[in-house]
């Protein structure tokens, strides 16, 4: 069996070495820029981890598994457009490099290599493989809508935020590794059992990237902490804050959430400090273990030899920065 360096550096070298011969030129370089800018590959490497499970040639899938991290710099691509960002990975942005209109032409395009590539599967695997790949796609536009909606709603409830991390962010985790396991030939029941793993694992991930984001040691965490904050974001963290917050709380709180102009130490520090007040970090990093166990649940359930799981198990404590 691989391991997950192994095949995050099998990843990185099949990316680079991927052909664009489509004219024009300026159509399609702006898309091999945005994959050559790195990243964890974490959905790749989910799809070659679960095909690993049942086979021990997951360098045959390489194209599918590049495929979801296309569709997925894609959806990060138009996000950055959304958004506005000037960086990506320490990068410019396509739209800053270029223009807005190349960024939405050639994430449109780069959705549709997404596909093409996906279309390379077996063709006794490939209907599965397309019906589940499709329904993800369509689930993740309706968790970024719902993202978005949260930000002009100040009533956004607990399990809301949770199904709008679970459609934006989980579902394309689960769906890489329940394609390894379709193009592997497991069981249905394991492909389903992987899938769910995989959902409860993604939710748990981007609720750990809530919490770092308050209380995350920046050198580790990759960028300067209080982001979410200081743009008032819906996070499992405020959302909280709000719903659990006294009248005084919740006064200081909008208080910050309102005004325009802030020192940004001054703002993070003081939100940060109604966290500690009201207990979010603790609530939050108990959702975080429900859901790691709940996931930890699923895997078990596949039945395999636990010496095949064992590089799953480590790469997802890896991505949740875990011991065990």
């Amino acid at each position: 069996m691989k391991t997950s360096d192994e095949l995050y550096e099998k990843v990185n070298a099949f990316i680079d070495k991927l052909p664009y011969n489509r004219e024009p030129k300026s159509l399609y370089e702006p898309i091999q820029y945005v994959l050559s800018l790195g990243g964890k590959r974490i959905r790749p490497v989910l799809m070659l981890l679960g095909y690993n499970l049942w086979k021990d040639d997951p360098e045959r899938i390489l194209m599918p598994a590049v495929a979801v991290e296309t569709y997925h710099n894609y959806t990060l691509l138009h996000d950055d457009l959304m958004d506005n960002a000037d960086k990506r990975r320490g990068h410019v942005t396509v739209h800053k490099k270029w223009d807005a209109n190349t960024a939405i032409l050639s994430g449109d395009s780069m959705l549709v290599v997404a596909y093409q590539r996906l279309a390379t599967v077996e063709q006794a695997k490939l209907k599965p493989v397309l019906e589940l790949f499709t329904e993800t796609a369509l689930e993740i536009g309706e968790g970024q809508q719902f993202d978005m909606d949260f930000e002009n709603r100040n009533d956004v409830t607990e399990d809301e935020y949770i199904e709008m991390i679970r459609l934006k962010t989980s579902v394309l985790l689960a769906c890489a590794l329940k394609i390894g396991a379709i193009l592997a030939g497991a069981p249905v029941s394991d492909a389903e059992a992987l899938y769910k793993f995989g959902e409860q694992i993604g939710l748990a991930f981007q609720l750990q990237d809530d919490l770092l984001d308050v209380y995350g040691d920046p050198e580790v965490f990759g960028k300067e902490i209080g982001g979410d904050i200081m743009c008032n974001k819906k996070t499992y963290m405020l959302i909280n804050a709000f719903n659990r917050a006294n009248a005084e709380q919740k006064k200081e709180l909008q208080k910050w959430c309102s005004g325009e102009k802030f020192d940004r130490k001054e703002k993070v520090a003081a939100v940060t400090r109604l966290y500690d007040e009201i207990g979010i970090r603790q609530l939050c990093e108990a959702k975080i273990e429900h859901y790691f166990a709940e996931g930890k649940k699923w895997l078990d359930q596949v039945a395999l030899p636990e010496e095949r799981k064992v590089e799953l198990r480590a790469y997802t404590n890896q991505m949740m920065k875990r011991e065990n």
